[in-house]
């Protein structure tokens, strides 16, 4: 059951109403379901029971420091990007040797503060990366624990932004290369090669690429032990897709179960990483109406949430289903329009061509499927302040990052020495 549901004709979140959030957060703002979050997290876990696996969430979907601590207190580990994403993953409770460090473009200094705070893996995409983190763990008189990451070129039919997995993408080692790398790490007396990764892409709504790139990245390890390396792990990576739209991506369960099947017999500890199957459907942006625009070609709903608070739309050409908090009258009318924002920018807007019921200024709206690179990826584009977040669980609610002040904007900037201040400031 969802856990967005409407109740005497209005929009609750588990057991609060959604007008009761914005009337004490003020709109836009994005909220979460603890509810939705365990019960995505426990798929996880209840297909993962019996086998020897552990599962890292990829907090470069949401690193919302209540959502990475639900998370985390259900066993959850963390795969991080930066050091930023370590920082939080260690504040929300989430041992370092649960962190996985996966990025194309590590700097020293992030890898001396990850070594330092004994992170358990590094993803090592690149031979120069393998030379870095060399040196850097020899400096500090520490050894670093890696997986080298493959792309093992297989297409993973998703958007062309969000593949990850192919022979033209940035991340990985050519699997026609991997050898290469995994005998140069070999030879680096302060790595320590325990395994491999890939990870092909995100949103995905089909188990074939998968097949595919398992069959492919399973021959590179048969090949590496020949080598005489120890592949004790086989990081998979993450990517299963969500419902924004009509789409019917596979059940956790059917993943796991595939993946059994093609990892039989492989003697390997397999790591995942979900990141928006986890938090994407248990969060909603929510606006408020500004004003309605009537025009010759369309008629325009302009809302107080734009592109800066969730660019996906624009970014991705993503759809996300939007909904009145009034539940809308079956017999109402429908009109076609485009939900935009009041960003100065014609790639502003939420959703275009819909057919909706008619709203007014001060309707509530929600966007749908928003948990994930969401909050993540909002900017202060026309010093619009970031959206605040807040989680429900149950019949209670709280703000777990506020929105700021124009004032604490503004006093998070400097003027040179050389500039003269303003009278009065």
């Amino acid at each position: 059951m969802s856990v967005f549901t409407y109740r005497d004709g209005v929009m609750h979140v588990e057991g609060v109403a959604i007008p009761a959030m914005a009337t004490q957060v003020g709109t836009p703002f994005y909220c979460y379901s603890a509810a939705a979050l365990r019960a995505a997290w426990r798929e996880f876990a209840d297909a993962t029971a019996g086998m020897n696996a552990r599962v890292c969430y990829a907090m470069k979907a949401n690193s919302s420091l209540a959502v990475v601590r639900l998370l985390g207190g259900m066993g959850a580990g963390a795969d991080i990007v930066s050091e930023g994403e370590m920082r939080v993953a260690l504040a929300a409770g989430i041992p370092a040797g649960r962190i996985v460090y996966s990025g194309v473009g590590k700097k020293p200094s992030e890898l001396a503060a990850a070594l330092q705070a004994g992170v358990g893996q590094f993803n090592v995409e690149s031979a120069a990366e393998l030379e870095t983190l060399n040196a850097v763990a020899g400096q500090l008189g520490l050894k670093a624990e890696i997986a080298i990451r493959v792309n093992p070129d297989v297409d993973a039919g998703t958007h062309a932004k969000i593949t990850t997995g192919r022979k033209g993408d940035k991340f990985g080692i050519d699997i026609d290369l991997a050898r290469e790398a995994f005998a140069l790490a070999g030879r680096l007396p302060h790595l320590k090669v325990a395994g491999v990764a890939m990870h092909i892409g995100s949103q995905l709504t089909s188990l074939d690429p998968y097949r595919g790139s398992i069959a492919r990245v399973r021959e590179l390890i048969g090949a590496l032990r020949e080598d005489g390396h120890r592949i004790e792990r086989f990081d998979i990576g993450g990517g299963l897709g969500i419902v924004y739209r009509d789409e019917t991506p596979p059940s956790v369960a059917d993943f796991m179960a595939t993946v059994r099947r093609e990892t039989d017999g492989l003697d390997c500890e397999l790591t995942f990483e979900p990141g928006r199957r986890v938090v994407g459907e248990a969060g909603i942006l929510v606006g408020e109406v500004i004003l309605v625009k009537p025009g010759a070609a369309k008629t325009f709903v302009i809302v107080d949430a734009a592109m800066n608070d969730l660019i996906r739309p624009t970014l991705y050409e993503a759809w996300h289903e939007i909904q009145p908090v009034r539940e809308a009258r079956p017999e109402a009318a429908k009109i076609r329009c485009d939900i935009v924002g009041p960003v100065c920018e014609s790639g502003d807007f939420l959703a275009q061509d819909r057919d909706l019921s008619p709203l007014s200024a001060g309707d509530l709206i929600v966007v749908r499927s928003a948990g994930a690179y969401g909050a993540v990826m909002a900017s202060t584009y026309n010093t619009r302040p970031l959206v605040p977040e807040v989680m429900v669980d149950g019949t209670r609610f709280a703000v777990t990052r506020p929105r700021p002040s124009i004032e604490a904007m503004l006093a998070a900037e400097w003027l040179p020495p050389w500039m003269e201040p303003l009278k009065g400031s």
